[in-house]
Parts: structure tokens; C-alpha cells; sequence
């Protein structure tokens, strides 16, 4: 080898070893002390490395105030959280306008290591008639804001105080053996909040909360769930959508081998009647089991909540596209399949094939209004609709 050669070859070397490897950096966490401006300082050295970051959390139980952790960051950047953090008890103490843990506009992003994230939402939110509450708002678990390529896994969301996950913007997210822990009579603790994103993922994941496990508001574009157990909680909802003008489009929802225990709903899609126009197409729930679920197969489109709105108007939401195959287990009430589209803008392109819903207090029933649909294979109960 001549001099040139060798010296290229050296070089070579020099850059596998020290711009291809990952740099750990371990945030000083200590017992009972705030560990928020220890993974804040650890957070600013990582984003401004040029080389693949891992800042870990380790193991034990330590408390964390409100913390943004936000990009761009000049390479791929992991969180590896493998102890627990616990919020401040008291919503008083946090800011309305902040949610507990933020990540944001980063490319290449992990979350990872095990860890949970206890919210203490039980403590002082849960039941609790203090109106002052309702006039600050409650912060999510965990908020992740326009990222893109990015992964969380092998992470628990424990009692947060309002939603457990809010996701807002970006692309191709994907949630993998997640957990979320909550209990069924917790307020408005949606698992999995998803709006504004194209192409998320969310598999192999057990879900438990007081709210819809999997929650889709507009602007959601390609989103596949396989694997998910949800219960207890409010089901898998597409909306509520048609409240807000200007909504953006909701489609290419494929929700498939996945479980239901003793929810309020199994697959539902709702919006409010007297809507604005909106759209939902391309939806599709396929080799689903349900075990006392109590409305199994939902379509909503006069969903109001507390009475709140005015049925007086149809919603103005067009629903097609819609496909329910190898639906099957136990309903908990009579009315198994429960379809009431708008007169306005009657649903389109509904097609239901092979479900095997039953009633163990007897037969169990199909409501269907402004919705002629496809039927395929067989359907227990039968889905007449006139």
C-alpha cells in the first residue's frame, strides 16, 4: 500500500470511529430532586452534537416539572427514560399552557428505555369538584409536536391528567409496545390523541384509560393500528369531527387485528349534527375480537355529547368508504351495530362483511339510518336497512 493509500485508508478509519458511532449522556439524576434541569442541560448538548445522540434517564423514581424538549437538532437524537418520572401532584403548580413533557420538530427521533411517565392525575384530578380545575387547563402526559421519522417504544403513560398522548403535525410516527395505564372512570384521559399527520403507526401497544384509547381528529392521513388491546376506555373514534370550520380531511384508517374488553365502544366514527362540512373516507376495521363490548360497530353523526349542541340540523361531515370485515365476539347491550349517518349527507360506500356479534340477554339488534350498506359473508345480527 503507498503512502497516499495508507493515509486515505487511515482517514476512513478515523471517520467510522468517531462520526458513525452513538454518544450516551447520562442526565444527573438524583433521588427527590427535580430532574428537569439535568435532561434539560443533557438535551441541549445532545441536539447540538453532529453525531447520533442517546441521553438516558436511568433508573429510579425522580420528580420532574414541566419540560420542552425541542428541535432541530443537527443529528438523530434518542431519549432513553428508563426511570420513573412523576409530575407535579397538583395541576395549581404546573402551567395551564403547558403540557407535562414536550417534544418537538425533530427529525429521527427515539423514545425509548422502559420508563413511565406517571402523570398523578389520581391524586388531585380524578373525581376531584374543584372548579377551578376546569378554568386551567389540564396538561397532557406527553405532547409530540411535528416530528418526523421518528419511534416511541417500550414506554408507560401512567394517570396523566388529561390526555396521555397528543400528537400535532409531522410524519411518519410510529408507536411500538406502548402502554397506557389509567383508570376507566378517569375524565377525558384519551390514550393516543392524533391530528394534522401524515403516516402513523401504532402496533402492538395495551391500552387502558377513561377516555377513547385512540383518538383522530382532522387533518390524519394514513394511519395503521394492528396488535393494539384497548380496554377499559371509549373505544377507537374517528372524531368527534364538524365543530370547527375549516377541518381538514380524515382518511386511510386501517384498524385491524386488534382486541376490545369492556369498552364503551369498539370501532366508532362520530360528528356533531349541525356541522361544519368535513370529510372521513378510506376507513377500515377488519379481524377485530370484542368481549362485552357495549356498542361494538359505531357510526355516529348526531354525537352530542351532554347535550351540548342542536339536533335540529343534519352534520354536514361525508362519510365513505367505509369497510367492517371479521368483526367478532360479545356485545354488552342489545344494539351490536349501530349505524345513524346524516340525512344531509347520507354515508356512501359502507360495507360490512363477515361479523359474528352476539347478546348474551338475548338477540342482539342492528340501528342503521341514511346508510344503504354493502353486505358480504354473514351477519349476525342480520343489518337490514331500509
Amino acid at each position: 500500500m503507498n503512502t497516499i493509500s495508507y493515509c486515505a485508508f487511515t482517514f476512513l478509519l478515523f471517520l467510522l470511529a468517531h462520526f458513525g458511532e452513538s454518544a450516551n449522556i447520562n442526565v444527573a439524576a438524583k433521588a427527590d430532586a427535580n430532574v428537569a434541569p439535568a435532561l434539560l442541560k443533557a438535551w441541549k448538548e445532545a441536539c447540538a452534537a453532529t453525531t447520533p445522540s442517546t441521553v438516558v434517564i436511568p433508573k429510579g423514581t425522580y420528580p420532574m416539572t414541566q419540560v420542552l424538549l425541542a428541535g432541530p437538532c443537527k443529528a438523530p437524537i434518542e431519549l432513553k427514560i428508563e426511570a420513573t418520572l412523576k409530575a407535579p401532584p397538583n395541576p395549581k403548580d404546573m402551567e395551564g399552557k403547558k403540557e407535562w413533557l414536550t417534544i418537538q420538530y425533530i427529525d429521527h427521533f427515539t423514545l425509548s428505555g422502559g420508563g413511565t411517565l406517571d402523570g398523578q392525575g389520581n391524586v388531585h384530578v380524578y373525581g376531584v369538584k374543584d372548579t377551578s380545575f376546569k378554568s386551567n387547563k389540564l396538561p397532557n402526559n406527553l405532547s409530540l409536536n411535528f416530528l418526523t421519522n421518528s419511534v416511541i417504544r417500550d414506554i408507560t403513560t401512567l394517570n396523566s391528567k388529561l390526555f396521555h398522548v397528543n400528537v400535532l403535525g409531522g410524519k411518519n410516527l410510529t408507536f411500538d409496545h406502548f402502554t397506557i395505564k389509567a383508570p376507566g372512570d378517569s375524565p377525558n384521559t384519551d390514550g393516543i390523541h392524533i391530528a394534522k399527520i401524515i403516516g402513523v403507526t401504532v402496533k402492538d401497544s395495551v391500552i387502558g384509560t377513561g377516555d377513547d384509547c385512540i383518538s383522530m381528529g382532522d387533518g390524519l392521513e394514513n394511519l395503521k393500528v394492528t396488535g393494539v388491546t384497548c380496554g377499559p376506555g371509549h373505544g377507537i373514534s374517528v372524531g368527534s369531527l364538524g365543530k370547527t370550520p375549516g377541518e381538514q380531511p380524515v382518511k386511510g384508517i386501517f384498524v385491524s387485528d386488534s382486541k376490545f374488553i369492556g369498552t364503551d365502544n369498539g370501532v366508532r366514527i362520530k360528528t356533531w349534527p349541525n356541522s361544519h362540512p368535513g370529510i372521513i373516507t378510506d376507513i377500515h376495521f377488519e379481524n377485530i375480537d370484542m368481549k362485552d363490548v357495549k356498542n361494538p360497530i359505531v357510526i355516529d353523526q348526531e354525537y352530542c355529547p351532554n347535550n351540548e349542541c342542536s339536533k335540529q340540523k343534519p352534520s354536514l361531515v361525508k362519510i365513505s368508504k367505509v369497510s367492517y370485515k371479521n368483526i367478532k365476539g360479545t356485545s354488552a347491550t342489545e344494539t351490536a351495530v349501530f349505524l345513524t349517518c346524516s340525512s344531509g349527507v347520507p354515508c356512501d360506500g359502507v360495507e360490512i362483511g363477515d361479523i359474528n356479534l352476539t347478546f348474551k340477554g338475548g338477540a342482539a339488534k342492528t340501528v342503521c339510518k341514511n346508510v344503504k350498506p354493502k353486505l358480504t359473508g354473514k351477519q349476525v345480527p342480520p343489518v337490514v336497512c331500509k
